[in-house]
């Protein structure tokens, strides 16, 4: 900006220019417009600092936003302090530039402001605790910065505060329960960050809000009917990719104005609620990725205004309903890996291949021929069918009855030999009863709970009269879809399989509880250092969290994983895929040696007839958790051993970067894997954990070998996680090369 220019308008009360080519800096001469009330440079290319604005006191507006001011380090934002002498200062927005540091302390003595917007710079640390002396706030917006730490408690002063935009950050800890007293709020969007614990019910006392975005964050627990039910929600609910669970609550249907859902990718289960078909005004619902089962609802037939249905993904079923033919708006539907059966329909958006998604569902039939469904059959053939069908039932029931005595004889005469050489798994092991894990557990109570998953929970428990073994007990969840299934594959693969790095089995219980309901769980020894996920991601202000691993440690627990993934694969009598490998299902013994856990989506990939897993079809859902599955599994493929070294490849490069698969930087195509492959070799420094590479100053030669290391490592995680199944790394081969790693790095 020319000096020239702004001198001549100090006198000015008003200096406004926005969108033009301005380059340069902010001209000293502004720290002496003693008379101005409104800075309005918008959308130029300004660059460099702000100049002193101590004697800027009559300022009501400062808005320099769309610039490239700042430097991106500590003091940028120096200026601030200066502004405390504004009395008047209204708005303050310096969003979209290159503005580094913290926020100042200095922040919580602008107290006249309304509307105060810092997004998209690169700031960091901490939000100020004095943010609640901001009373007068209406808009709020932290966005796409580096802020970490939890959100200040005094934050719910800000009673007239309409938007609260914290989206894209690094915020952490619990949402504050004070959230529920900013009742003027339009706008509260908190989506990519790392908040966790539950959803607090004192935001449905937000009665205002238009925009609800919790989605991408690690939130648990159920949705409470209280937020669900807002009805002044009229344009966004989203709270997609979190670890929610239960079912629906009901209150869904007060959300008669809603133009978008979205509940995908979460761990929420039951039915459909009827109570979906009063959301009227919904154009794009999303909710894939849970574990929904029963049929659409009938209800549905209302929600005639919608553009974009996923319901892929669930456990759904029953036949597809013929009034989403009739939906005239529906541009596209996605129905893909659930269990629908039946004819599909030639109208609507079914008659638009690229529109439609039902892959996945193998008792489909009919449908446009893009879709390569098998053709259904005609009802005259069905009948002949089923008369068949009934004779044969008939000759083989006669014949089962005859073999069934002959079977009971057999067994008669030969109970003793049974009972001293029966190999099945229950025999193997230690029995114990329901009655035995309930007080092992304490009542299976909360403060024993250790862990959950898809089909279960699991509790740390005492055995023995003298309390001597320790033990965690895996509880299967046996109202969930698939737990049964799951139950009997983990006994199945763990019958016959020993291996130093496989977490070791006690005892497993079949029973009914007090209840008479049915009650399943497995028996393991105590892994006294929790999980792998517990290492890389510890929760924030936890005082035993646990320290730092390092570089040998994580290198040796890598080889740990893959020595039991190549006997899994290579050394037992019938291959063992285990498809479901991720940090939270490695687990820790007191010497740090890793174990790998959790067999309950394991397969046989033989299909012998009397084998319990290799009745297992894709009704457990896919294969897998997202960002460690492969790819191939989302198209529907077999699972193989080339899935495991995919989900061990993501596992290895997580490890020594320190960053999730499900990172919210990974978008717009980009993902783990390519994230590392660009910075192969050169720059893996850069990418590495910074616990790893930030240890001292260690000299140049040291720095060399560590880059060497991390880049070997690095290399092998890039090969075994490659997009195409048959380009990736043996797992053999892997072990060899950690093994060689390691003898280097140690001698």
């Amino acid at each position: 900006m020319p000096p020239t220019l702004f001198r001549t308008l100090l006198n000015l009360k008003y200096f406004c220019i926005s969108d033009n080519q301005f380059t340069g800096s902010l001209p000293l001469s502004i720290s002496n417009a003693t008379n101005l009330v409104v800075f309005y440079v918008e959308d130029n290319k300004l660059t460099g600092q702000v100049p002193n604005l101590q004697k800027l006191c009559t300022l009501v507006t400062f808005h320099i936003a769309g610039n490239h001011l700042g430097s991106g380090s500590d003091g940028d934002l120096s200026f601030f302090s200066d502004l405390t002498n504004a009395t008047q200062l209204v708005w303050l927005i310096i969003a979209s530039n290159n503005f580094g540091g913290t926020l100042p302390t200095s922040i919580s003595n602008l107290s006249t402001l309304t509307i105060l917007e810092v997004e998209s710079n690169q700031l960091h640390g901490s939000i100020p605790a004095g943010i609640g002396n901001l009373v007068n706030m209406k808009s709020l917006a932290l966005s796409g910065n580096m802020f970490t730490s939890n959100i200040p408690t005094d934050i719910g002063k800000l009673s007239g505060l309409g938007g609260l935009h914290f989206q894209n950050n690094g915020l952490s800890g619990s949402l504050p329960f004070s959230l529920g007293n900013l009742t003027s709020l339009v706008y509260l969007e908190m989506q990519g960050n790392n908040f966790n614990g539950t959803i607090p019910t004192s935001l449905g006392e937000c009665h205002s809000l238009l925009v609800f975005d919790l989605s991408r964050n690690n939130l648990s627990g159920h949705i409470p009917p209280q937020v669900i039910g807002v009805p002044s929600l009229s344009i966004s609910l989203n709270l997609s990719e979190n670890r929610l669970s239960g079912s629906l609550p009901l209150e869904l249907g007060k959300l008669k104005s809603l133009g978008e859902l979205d509940l995908s990718n979460n761990m929420i289960s039951g039915k459909l609620p009827s109570s979906l078909g009063s959301c009227l005004s919904l154009e794009i619902l999303h909710l894939e990725g849970n574990f929904f089962d029963g049929s659409i609802p009938s209800a549905m037939v209302s929600l005639r205004g919608i553009r974009d249905l996923d319901l892929s993904r669930n456990n759904l079923s029953g036949e597809i309903p013929e009034f989403l033919a009739g939906f005239r708006d529906l541009e596209k539907l996605n129905l893909s890996f659930n269990d629908f059966w039946g004819a599909v329909s030639i109208k609507g958006v079914f008659n638009n291949a690229s529109a439609t998604s039902v892959v996945g569902n193998t008792r489909l039939c009919g449908g446009i021929s893009d879709l390569h469904l098998p053709k259904c059959k005609s009802k005259e053939s069905t009948s002949r069918s089923m008369k068949l069908t009934i004779l044969l039932v008939s000759a083989f029931t006669l014949l089962g009855i005859a073999m069934l005595l002959t079977f009971l004889f057999l067994c008669f005469s030969k109970k003793k030999c049974k009972v001293t050489s029966s190999s099945t798994f229950a025999d193997s092991i230690l029995q114990v009863s329901y009655n035995t894990l309930l007080k092992a557990t304490d009542g299976f109570s909360a403060t024993n709970l250790i862990g959950a998953g898809s089909f279960g929970s699991v509790y740390k428990g005492v055995l023995g009269e003298d309390g001597a073994q320790l033990v965690a007990v895996k509880v299967f969840d046996m109202l969930r879809r698939g737990a049964s299934k799951s139950f009997l594959a983990e006994c199945e693969a763990l019958r016959n399989i020993r291996h130093r790095n496989l977490v070791p089995i006690i005892t497993a219980c079949s029973s009914v509880d007090f209840r008479g309901n049915d009650f399943k769980a497995l028996v393991y020894e105590f892994m006294e250092n929790g999980s792998l996920e517990e290492w890389l991601h510890p929760t924030t202000g936890t005082e035993d969290a646990p320290m730092n691993l390092s570089l040998v440690q994580r290198l040796d627990i890598a080889i740990d994983v893959a020595c039991a993934l190549d006997y899994l694969h290579n050394h037992c009598e019938t291959p063992i895929v285990h498809c479901d490998l991720k940090p939270s299902n490695v687990l820790l013994d007191n010497d740090l040696t890793g174990h790998v856990a959790d067999f309950g989506l394991a397969r046989f990939l033989s299909r012998l007839a009397n084998n319990v897993s290799a009745n297992q079809s894709s009704d457990i859902g896919i294969r897998g958790t997202v960002g460690y599955a492969a790819p191939e599994y989302g198209m529907g493929s077999e699972v193989s051993t080339y899935g495991d070294v995919y989900s061990f490849g993501i596992l290895l490069l997580e490890m020594f970067t320190g960053k999730r698969p499900t990172d919210h930087m990974f978008v717009d195509g980009l993902n783990l894997h390519k994230f590392v492959k660009r910075a192969f070799p050169e720059r893996v420094s850069e990418i590495a954990d910074s616990s790893l590479v930030q240890v001292g100053k260690p000299s140049q030669s040291t720095n060399d070998a560590l880059e060497e290391c991390l880049s070997s490592i690095l290399g092998i995680g890039v090969a075994c996680s490659v997009e195409f199944p048959i380009d990736r790394e043996n797992i053999g081969d892997a072990v060899a090369e950690l093994k060689r790693i390691r003898a280097t790095l140690v001698g």
